[in-house]
């Protein structure tokens, strides 16, 4: 029976065939990474060559962040529909034709729309791989499979941050859009070769030729072929589809929950990673010194999300990401004072941003195992559009309360009072009574 089959690789040893579906998405990831920091590396550049004010520069930053928000709202959820492999593959054609044509771009106007369009297809790539990620991983190891899937983000981060400054220093800020382009569409064949369909979209949505495609993909993950699909499981009565199913009552008070953790923990994350290189100046820094501390938040999230995965195969993820929200509190307070020493600074930046990535890579392999395979990537991209929408509006409180009088460093001290808050919110989720499953997925 089918149930066997994933029962099987839920408490089986992970085979290559799923690191390898792992790996993709972790590329993928990447991919968001070196998205959300092209217009902050170009930014300069481009706002020099049209005289850009700061509002038009602002709007040039908000852009991507309110296309990725949108396309993990209203595009991610059609994965559940047709299958996430064929949504992350038009995705992926969307955003690499976005950042290709932003090189081409001859307007701020123009560049803002286009950072729209490839946001759209980052949110909808971002929520279809992390369920992949999830689903094809092993109960014992599915928190670390998420968690390194999100190690993808820092790793685009940091090392789309050194190709930036190559390129702008050689070609100007029309080659690095250029380059985003150029490797997003490299990454289709990849895709094409190696990134498996959901098994439990299959089992779930059971579309045309379903048997064999569960059959082949049994045989490269070595297990026994199937001979004939199981019974259908019977809808309950009133349960909802796709996102209405979100708000029934077997699901609403995790779905809130899910939401308000996302936007808690984005609204803090990014102004960590927004605001910290110019506050740092602001209190005192040098400008070299602000950009280091930036880059060594990127660099610690590698090592965050890969941490907070490992300790979860051990540990219920629950207890290790309200841990790793409260430590992420404790550092901030700590980095208020932190400014008359610079290796302080930078030392503290670094676990910040082990920590604070660490939250979201938790939260990243935490929604996926509260849903079932019928709106799971449903839920995962509500979940990232509501944080997205936190992520967005975070640099814009930071920026009132600067206006208001505020000491930079004095921001981290109110920011730590949100992780805290999100911390109290997990002890009020329990993933393993999100709802009934026709196709089992552990929490």
């Amino acid at each position: 029976m089918a149930i066997d089959l994933k029962t099987t690789l839920d408490n089986g040893p992970m085979s290559s065939f799923q690191w390898l579906a792992i790996g993709i998405c972790i590329v993928l990831n990447m991919i968001d990474g070196f998205d959300v920091l092209v217009m902050a590396f170009t930014a300069a550049s481009v706002s020099a060559e049209w005289a850009l004010s700061g509002a038009q520069i602002g709007m040039l930053l908000s852009a991507g962040l309110f296309g990725m928000a949108a396309g993990s709202l209203f595009i991610a959820p059609w994965a559940d529909r047709i299958g996430r492999r064929p949504l992350i593959l038009f995705c992926l054609v969307v955003s690499g034709i976005g950042m290709v044509l932003s090189s081409l771009s001859q307007s701020p106007i123009q560049l803002a729309l286009l950072r729209g369009v490839t946001g759209l297809g980052i949110g909808g790539i971002l929520a279809s791989s992390n369920v992949i990620a999830s689903e094809y991983a092993s109960k014992r190891w599915r928190g670390l499979a998420v968690s390194l899937q999100s190690t993808g983000y820092a790793l685009g981060a940091t090392l789309g941050g050194l190709l930036a400054v190559w390129l702008l220093s050689h070609w100007g800020w029309r080659s690095v859009f250029l380059f985003g382009g150029i490797v997003t569409f490299a990454v289709i064949p990849l895709v094409l070769l190696w990134l498996p369909e959901s098994l439990d979209f299959l089992l779930a949505r059971r579309p045309a030729t379903a048997l064999q495609r569960i059959n082949r993909l049994a045989q490269r993950m070595g297990q026994q072929t199937l001979s004939a699909m199981p019974p259908v499981v019977a809808s309950v009565a009133g349960e909802g589809k796709g996102f209405t199913k979100l708000l029934t009552p077997a699901l609403r008070r995790t779905t809130l929950l899910i939401w308000l953790l996302f936007f808690l923990v984005m609204f803090g994350f990014y102004f960590v990673m927004s605001w910290t290189p110019k506050l740092l100046v602001s209190a005192g820094l040098s400008a070299q010194q602000g950009i280091t501390g930036g880059v060594l938040l990127s660099v610690g999230g590698i090592f965050g999300a890969a941490l907070v995965g490992g300790l979860a195969s051990r540990w219920p993820l629950t207890r290790v990401l309200s841990l790793f929200m409260l430590v992420t509190a404790g550092l901030l307070v700590l980095f208020v004072g932190s400014a008359s020493s610079v290796m302080a600074a930078l030392g503290l930046g670094l676990l910040i941003g082990m920590f604070s990535n660490g939250c979201v890579a938790g939260l990243y392999a935490l929604s996926p195992i509260v849903y079932d395979a019928s709106v799971r990537t449903t839920g995962v991209g509500w979940g990232i559009g509501i944080g997205r929408i936190g992520a967005i509006l975070s640099p814009i409180v930071a920026g009132f309360l600067l206006d208001a009088g505020w000491q930079p460093l004095h921001l981290y001290g109110v920011f730590a009072i949100v992780f805290v808050i999100a911390a109290g919110c997990l002890l009020l989720l329990k993933p393993g009574s999100a709802s009934p499953q026709p196709v089992p997925t552990p929490a």
